[in-house]
């Protein structure tokens, strides 16, 4: 490809939306424009890697029977309804104004449509069927570029089969399929515990890269492997304390005290001393949440142990449920449901809200005081605490999800009526799994892990573009008719090459651009070398750099560093 004739609109400075370096070089490297928050233009350069990628997903899939769809972007929202997820969503599904028609943020329901009726008896057993499509999430405050965007590239698959075994199978063919994908695409990842959210299921799985640009908490555990998204992820941290004798509970005045640091810092304790307490609403009715000092309440947890419909209640609603406003809140005499976080389990002796404002409460036993207390695993792991499979201290850190792998089980089937006969004639529902990957995700983070201050750094097979050939003062016949002769026969020997071939760009903006755009070998054309009969070639990556004969340039990148 001739530079000149091609779209690559490079810049030079940083654009004002980009902040991490993924976004920064997408688009000073002409691969992505934004149109608008959440919304990009793939260009050329762009979609040529992406198209790669895709071709690479492809390759895995259909090694392990996968079948290629591709489903519709619009849906009926009834079809929706009818598993519940309009409302597990919630704002982040598209819905299309006064029409009765959602923007799909996933296919579950297409393909359990399409199964119904269509499989009919065990015999139609297993499939996976997969699409790489279009898909809409109505993100309120997208970010990162392409990481988190409204409108995104991704390849979704399903499994169909008659029983958990043979869910069991298909799981492991699609965890073998991610993994060599991912090692194709050049990814340094790690695989996590996760939670399935709104997907459903009974386990899941996400591949991860450690990035400061992620969305995604994580704890790991470097000695054993152990690793969980934060959402799930569990630790060894030290529990609240239980003295032999409780003391009585007594009213502490706390004017202006708000938070368990205030409290501390008002009353010369530790932290431990406390009890802080969260008020949620589920399924229309007040639960209080107990946590130890500073713990945050992992609201994941917290809606896997009540199920429904989980939210915090608003600031508005605290007094009339609690008689105090948020920082004045406890456990005693709360008159609804209470929970607390294991760690809690039996102290006392504990500080905490006295259910009315500027007050707090010291001598609390809860085994006496809070005698329905109920006690659950509701915290938020974090770094120093121990692993719970080894004792090492674990790291918290962010991260991008790549991929996500779930068993949705019948969930799906049950809501939509896809069943089967069995070897006995009996009807049972469909099992199902869900397999996702962010193609858009792949890209970025292979630049989060492949760039230098220069640009981007590709390595095979995702490079665009093998060799980028550089011709210095392309106005000089010599060098022209040899750059000429190089591109033809660079091409012949079946590399992909960019030519940059413009006659105006002075050799610092051609060796800018070069770096930016970042292929892995340049060969440099200039008059000073050709006079010798020679020409410079430079490892990107290295930026190593050395002088070949002209006539043995094809057997030189064989083997170019």
């Amino acid at each position: 490809m001739r530079l000149s004739k091609s779209f690559i609109p490079t810049l030079k400075e940083v654009p004002a939306e980009a902040s991490i370096p993924s976004h920064i070089l997408m688009i000073r490297s002409g691969l992505i424009r934004q149109v608008s928050a959440g919304i990009y233009t793939w260009l050329p350069l762009g979609y040529k890697v992406l198209r790669q990628i895709m071709e690479i997903i492809r390759e895995e899939m259909n090694a392990i029977g996968g079948q290629e769809f591709h489903f519709p972007g619009l849906n009926p929202k009834e079809i929706w309804e009818q598993t519940g997820r309009v409302e597990a969503f919630g704002d982040i599904l598209f819905h299309i104004k006064n029409r009765d028609y959602v923007l799909a943020p996933t296919h579950e329901e297409i393909v359990a449509y399409h199964a119904k009726g269509s499989i009919v008896s065990y015999k139609d057993m297993p499939q996976i069927w997969y699409q790489i499509q279009t898909k809409f999430r109505n993100e309120p405050r997208p970010r990162s570029g392409v990481i988190r965007g409204r409108q995104f590239i991704m390849k979704d698959a399903y499994t169909l089969d008659k029983d958990n075994d043979g869910l069991d199978v298909g799981y492991a063919l699609h965890d073998k399929a991610y993994r060599a994908i991912f090692d194709r695409c050049g990814l340094n990842y790690f695989i996590v515990g996760a939670s399935s959210g709104a997907m459903g299921g009974s386990k899941s799985e996400e591949f991860m890269v450690k990035s400061s640009a992620g969305e995604d908490t994580v704890a790991y555990c470097e000695k054993c492997g152990y690793a969980a998204n934060a959402e799930v992820a569990q630790s060894v941290a030290e529990p609240a304390k239980h003295h032999v004798e409780s003391k009585a509970v007594y009213d502490i005045s706390t004017p202006d005290v708000k938070s368990i640091d205030e409290l501390c810092e008002f009353l010369k304790i530790d932290e431990s001393e406390t009890a802080k307490s969260r008020i949620y609403i589920h399924d229309g009715q007040p639960v209080l949440v107990l946590m130890l000092g500073n713990d945050e309440v992992n609201e994941t947890k917290l809606g896997s142990v009540l199920g429904g419909v989980v939210r915090p209640a608003h600031p508005d609603e605290l007094k009339e449920i609690s008689g105090a406003d948020a920082g004045s809140i406890g456990p005693i005499g709360f008159p609804h449901r209470v929970l607390a976080d294991a760690l809690l389990a039996d102290g006392n002796n504990l500080y905490s809200g006295a259910n009315k404002n500027d007050f707090h409460i010291g001598g609390l036993d809860l085994k006496r005081d809070v005698p329905k207390i109920e006690y659950f695993d509701l915290r938020t792991s974090e770094s120093g605490e121990k692993c719970t499979r080894c004792g090492s201290l674990l790291e918290v850190f962010k991260a991008i999800e790549l991929g996500h792998i779930f068993k949705l089980g019948t969930k799906y089937s049950e809501a939509l009526g896809v069943n089967f006969l069995d070897e006995n004639g009996k009807e049972k529902p469909v099992v199902m799994g869900s397999y996702g990957i962010g193609v858009d995700r792949v890209f970025a983070c292979f630049i989060e892990q492949n760039y230098d201050e220069k640009g981007i750094v590709w390595k095979e097979p995702l490079s665009p573009f093998d060799i980028h050939l550089i011709g210095l003062n392309m106005k000089n016949a010599l060098v022209s008719e040899n750059c000429e002769r190089i591109y033809i026969d660079l091409i012949a020997e079946g590399y992909e090459v960019l030519f940059d071939d413009r006659l105006d760009a002075s050799a610092g903006f051609k060796f800018n651009d070069a770096d930016l755009l970042g292929f892995p070998v340049q060969v440099i054309v200039g008059e000073k070398n050709l006079k010798d009969g020679k020409v410079e070639l430079k490892n990107r990556k290295t930026g190593q750099k050395k002088v070949v004969e002209l006539a043995k340039l094809a057997d030189e990148l064989k083997n170019p560093f």
